[in-house]
């Protein structure tokens, strides 16, 4: 089939791709011409694991390419999707769909011939609906069809997850629209994948309740260990404990500095937003909002206290930036809360991450960015672990504790043992577990 993906960013960019591994030939749109000259010239601009190769594959069999043009784009497609942003509005939390309404209203125009427009981006209940008075205003002429199919795709695992998701959700009301979406998606009805057809408004839920629900398991568990420490309880019994209950589930009980990334928070905050424009208050996502937004917060006083009560004048290697592993995302990372209040403290904040340091820049630029974790570590005060990167796993422990000039660790993500940090001579803080003194003391 002939697809058109309109907005090549992250989803529209990793779901043209696997499409286009699917068979289908895929024309990715975007009005940012500097971003379709890099597609062009082969440059990736968001880092994802194994997207390069991926793309490189599509673009050489010639089932995947890029345009600035609309027309062109839609000419002749069987489907075009909807894969433009939805930021959280100013104000009130909702969604933005300034830049849907655009799309559907320039898909409108493009238009020459019948065909499914489906909505890739996350977008409140009611928005397929009005795409589709928006289309059908403006080309009474045509016959167009609308669907939702939501993404749920993990940051650092999108292509695992298109290739063999969970489940795929469709909401369409006309046959021509069910029968698209099962072309497109056939290849996964090999490997028995869970497709489910609903109304429009049901699918467009289904996304918000999935991240809602994800994300205050989060929530819940990061009050949890806030709990065992106060207590004397190690919070990874505690999930291990609950999780093994199959009616809970292990997933998603991973304690932290809070969730962050381009989903959860906004997808969190435009539910509160629809539930409370609804009349139905969902009083327990927003207490998830609540709750997350002050513990990122509450997360520099943890390394400020560890340090004395202040750290004003020292240094503090921070590894980590970006709000979670195998991705370049900073949006809403907890290292936005947390470090610029370490430097409104006094702090000097040494930073190194594997992907995330080019746009960490932009956002603070008062950080002094290391080529090395162990760079950062060289002469610091203390040792700030953020984002859970394979290779901050397996540190050099001897190296880093010669390196450090107080050997203080605050380990928020919980990668290391506080036994084994105890016996190397550090004082290691963590999450939701008992620290223990270091040896010789």
């Amino acid at each position: 089939m002939r697809i058109a993906m309109v907005g090549a960013g992250y989803v529209g960019l990793v779901s043209g791709a696997c499409f286009s591994e699917f068979g289908h030939d895929v024309v990715c749109v975007d009005t940012d011409a500097d971003k379709i000259a890099r597609l062009e010239r082969g440059e990736i601009p968001i880092y994802e694991p194994g997207l390069d190769e991926l793309v490189a594959a599509s673009v050489k069999a010639k089932r995947l390419a890029y345009t600035t043009d609309l027309a062109r784009a839609v000419d002749g497609a069987e489907a075009v999707f909807i894969a433009v942003g939805t930021p959280s509005r100013r104000g009130d939390g909702q969604a933005d769909l300034t830049y849907v309404h655009a799309a559907a209203r320039d898909i409108a125009r493009a238009l020459r011939h019948p065909t499914v427009v489906i909505t890739k981006s996350t977008v409140p209940v009611g928005t397929g609906r009005e795409v589709l008075r928006i289309l059908r205003e403006a080309r009474p002429d045509l016959a167009i069809d609308v669907a939702s199919n939501p993404e749920f795709l993990r940051e650092g695992a999108a292509i695992e997850d298109f290739r063999r998701p969970d489940r795929v959700v469709v909401g369409a009301e006309s046959e021509r629209a069910r029968a698209v979406l099962r072309e497109l998606y056939r290849p996964l009805f090999l490997i028995e994948t869970p497709v489910l057809f609903t109304g429009i408004e049901t699918a467009e839920l289904i996304k918000y309740a999935a991240n809602a629900f994800l994300a205050t398991k989060i929530t819940f568990i990061n009050e949890m260990a806030d709990l065992c420490e106060k207590v004397g309880a190690d919070v990874h019994d505690v999930a291990r404990g609950i999780g093994l209950d199959g009616r809970i589930g292990r997933k998603f009980l991973h304690p932290g500095p809070g969730f962050g990334g381009s989903c959860f928070p906004k997808d969190t905050r435009a539910l509160v937003a629809i539930a409370d424009q609804a009349g139905t208050p969902s009083r327990i996502v927003a207490a998830t909002v609540a709750v997350n937004e002050s513990r990122k917060r509450a997360m520099a006083g943890r390394l400020i206290a560890a340090a004395g009560g202040s750290v004003k004048g020292k240094t503090v290697a921070v590894l980590g930036l970006t709000f979670k592993p195998n991705t370049d995302d900073m949006r809403e990372s907890a290292s936005l809360d947390i470090l610029p209040m370490l430097v409104a403290a006094g702090a000097t904040v040494r930073a190194f991450d594997p992907q995330g340091m080019d746009e960490s820049r932009k956002l603070m630029p008062d950080l002094t960015y290391c080529d090395s974790p162990y760079a950062a570590m060289t002469g610091a005060d203390a040792l700030l672990i953020l984002t859970e990167w394979n290779e901050f796993r397996a540190l050099d422990l001897g190296r880093a504790k010669s390196l450090l000039k107080t050997p203080l660790v605050v380990d928020l993500r919980n990668i290391y043992s506080p036994a084994d940090m105890a016996a190397r001579g550090f004082r290691y803080l963590s999450v939701g577990r008992a620290s223990l003194p270091p040896a010789g003391r």
